[in-house]
C-alpha cells in the first residue's frame, strides 16, 4: 500500500473506532452540556461574523463541501450571518457557487454587516418563513439551475419545523450531496433543559423529525463518518446523504 492510502486507511480504522466508543460519545455529550453554560459556540467568528457553531462542526462542514462541490448552499436560518459567510468562503476557493440564507426575520444590523461583507457576492438572503409556498417557490427556481446542490437546515428546531423543512428541502438535494441537520444534539441534553425558555426539547427538536423523515425515505441514508470523527458536534447523526 502507498504512504497515502496507507495513512487514509490507518485513520479510517480509528474514526470507526471512535464512533463506536460510546463512552467517548457520553463524555463529549456531558462536555458540550457543561461548556454550553458559557454559550461555547458563540466564542467563534467566521471571516469577523459570529458563526454559533462547533469548530468541529465548520472543519466536518469544509471537508464535505471540498468533496461534493456544490454550485448552490441553501441555508435556513442566518441569525449573524456567520454561517452563510462560511459557505459563501468556500464556494469562493471552488471558484463557482451561490448561497441562498432564509430567516423569518433578518434584522437590520446584521443585514447590513452581511452585505457589505465581501463574500456578499455569492450570498442572496431571503425574509420569510422557510416552509412558506412563496419563500420555497423562490428557492425552488434557483435549485432546478444548479447541477448540484446542498442544504442545511438550521432554523426553528421544533420537530414540527424541521420535518416540514425536510419534506419540502430534501427533494432540492443532488444525489451524492447532503442535508446537514445541525442541533439534533437537543436530543441528547438533559431534558427540560430549553422548555424553559424556547419550544424544542427532548422528543421534540431535529433529531425526532430527522427520525420520522428517514423512516419514510429510501433516498437518504446516515453518514456516520463527520459525527464519528468530531464528537463533540451539534449534528449527531444529521448528516444525510442523498444516494438516489
Amino acid at each position: 500500500m502507498d504512504p497515502v492510502a496507507e495513512f487514509f486507511a490507518e485513520r479510517d480504522s480509528d474514526i470507526k473506532a471512535m464512533g463506536a466508543d460510546e463512552q467517548l460519545r457520553a463524555k463529549s455529550i456531558e462536555w458540550m452540556v457543561h461548556a454550553d453554560k458559557y454559550k461555547y459556540t458563540y466564542n467563534f467568528t467566521w471571516m469577523g461574523r459570529p458563526i454559533i457553531k462547533f469548530p468541529n462542526d465548520i472543519v466536518a462542514q469544509q471537508e464535505i463541501v471540498w468533496r461534493t462541490k456544490p454550485d448552490l448552499i441553501i441555508e435556513t436560518g442566518i441569525a449573524h450571518g456567520g454561517s452563510i459567510i462560511f459557505s459563501a468562503s468556500l464556494l469562493e476557493l471552488l471558484g463557482h457557487g451561490q448561497v441562498i440564507g432564509i430567516d423569518v426575520d433578518i434584522r437590520k444590523h446584521n443585514r447590513d454587516e452581511i452585505e457589505a461583507h465581501p463574500m456578499s457576492k455569492r450570498i442572496t438572503m431571503l425574509e420569510g418563513s422557510s416552509t412558506s409556498p412563496e419563500i420555497f417557490e423562490q428557492v425552488a427556481q434557483a435549485a432546478r439551475k444548479a447541477k448540484n446542490v446542498m442544504v442545511i437546515l438550521d432554523s426553528n428546531h421544533t420537530h414540527e419545523h424541521v420535518y416540514n423543512e425536510l419534506r419540502l428541502y430534501a427533494d432540492l438535494v443532488t444525489v451524492g450531496n447532503y442535508v446537514i441537520l445541525p442541533d439534533t444534539f437537543i436530543e441528547f441534553f438533559p431534558k427540560g433543559y430549553y422548555a424553559s425558555n424556547r419550544p424544542w426539547d427532548v422528543g421534540n427538536n431535529p433529531w425526532t423529525a430527522m427520525q420520522q423523515f428517514m423512516s419514510e425515505r429510501d433516498d437518504f441514508v446516515h453518514d456516520p463518518e463527520p459525527v464519528n470523527k468530531t464528537m463533540i458536534t451539534e449534528s449527531f447523526d444529521g448528516y444525510l446523504k442523498r444516494v438516489k
